[in-house]
């Protein structure tokens, strides 16, 4: 079908102009506020890497970045908050492992995580710290793991809630050893070191960032890391793997918005990202947190993503985790 000349004209105009814009709309990204959100309560570590990474970007953007916390079903509550959101960088996701681990553990979400949120950018990574109450008489991992033999169902293991990456990384632990320990969920990381510290509870697996002060003073009991290697401020405390092989769990965060968000915006987004990440001022505070910067392209947190999605989805169905 031909043309008229006139509507050509119109046509190519209309075109070239929505193709000058794309790069527009990054340039003049942000004009307003942008809110990030944070789909669990106020206080714990996903909190703290937010407001550290809002803070530089409202710096570096000359916009304000805020928090706003979506708490509730796990993640799910606020993960679907900004997948409903427009796709105009405006609605950003804190993402992290509950992310990768709810795509298995739900079976009825209104969302498919791995479609409906675009990759921006990492951000950091951590071990978990398994520690015990002080009254606890294990020592070592080793001595948990025989208590745990000879005692089996005695141990109350605490998490910050079903499917969060302390449930999941003692349930990996329980497979790998086969042990048998009791999962006792907390409404958030707080609550369940209190009753830790308490001694209600004898064991957590716990992001290195809520516990590392605990672990530096020995007011909790440190017995390994889950990293690969050893942390490097906390370096008599052995990994996981010295006595497990193969055991290896992190807790991660990074940064997602919805699907269809134009590319210009992710990759500002994440430039800026990677710029506070080598920034030394936010790599001093990251090491302080007890984390390790995660930089890279949105490429490359997708892909983790996926890894991450199915590394847990087995773990998921094989220890039978299950949200009630």
């Amino acid at each position: 079908m031909k043309l008229p000349r006139r509507g050509f004209l119109k046509f190519a105009a209309t075109g070239a102009a929505a193709t000058l814009a794309r790069p527009a709309l990054a340039l003049d990204y942000p004009t307003r506020l942008v809110r990030w959100v944070v789909a669990f309560t106020p206080g714990g570590q996903q909190d703290t890497m937010a407001r550290l990474v809002c803070s530089w970007l409202s710096e570096r953007l000359g916009q304000q970045f805020l928090v706003e916390n979506r708490a509730g079903a796990g993640g799910n509550v606020g993960a679907e908050a900004v997948i409903n959101s427009a796709p105009d960088g405006y609605s950003i996701l804190l993402v992290g492992s509950p992310n990768a681990i709810n795509a298995t553990l739900y079976q009825k979400l209104n969302f498919v995580f791995m479609r409906d949120i675009a990759p921006v950018a990492g951000i950091a990574h951590t071990p978990l710290v398994v520690e015990v109450t002080p009254s606890f008489p294990v020592k070592t991992l080793p001595e948990l793991i025989a208590y745990a033999k000879a005692h089996p169902g005695q141990i109350n293991f605490a998490s910050a809630g079903v499917g969060t990456p302390h449930h999941a990384s003692a349930e990996l632990f329980k497979m790998m050893t086969g042990i048998d320990m009791v999962h006792v969920p907390y409404r958030g990381t707080a609550p369940a070191l209190v009753d830790l510290l308490a001694g209600q509870v004898q064991v957590m697996f716990d992001p290195l960032p809520g516990s590392i002060e605990y672990a530096r003073t020995g007011t909790l009991r440190p017995l390994a890391v889950t990293g690969a290697t050893r942390w490097p401020t906390l370096p008599d405390i052995p990994t996981v793997t010295e006595f497990v092989p193969g055991y290896v769990t992190e807790s991660w965060y990074g940064a997602g918005v919805p699907r269809d968000t134009p590319v210009e915006i992710i990759d500002k987004l994440n430039r800026e990202i990677n710029a506070g990440l080598a920034n030394p001022r936010m790599q001093a505070r990251l090491a302080d947190l007890g984390t390790t910067p995660m930089p890279g392209s949105p490429a490359d947190f997708g892909k983790f993503l996926a890894a991450e999605t199915e590394k847990w989805g087995k773990v998921v169905k094989v220890s039978g985790m299950r949200a009630d």
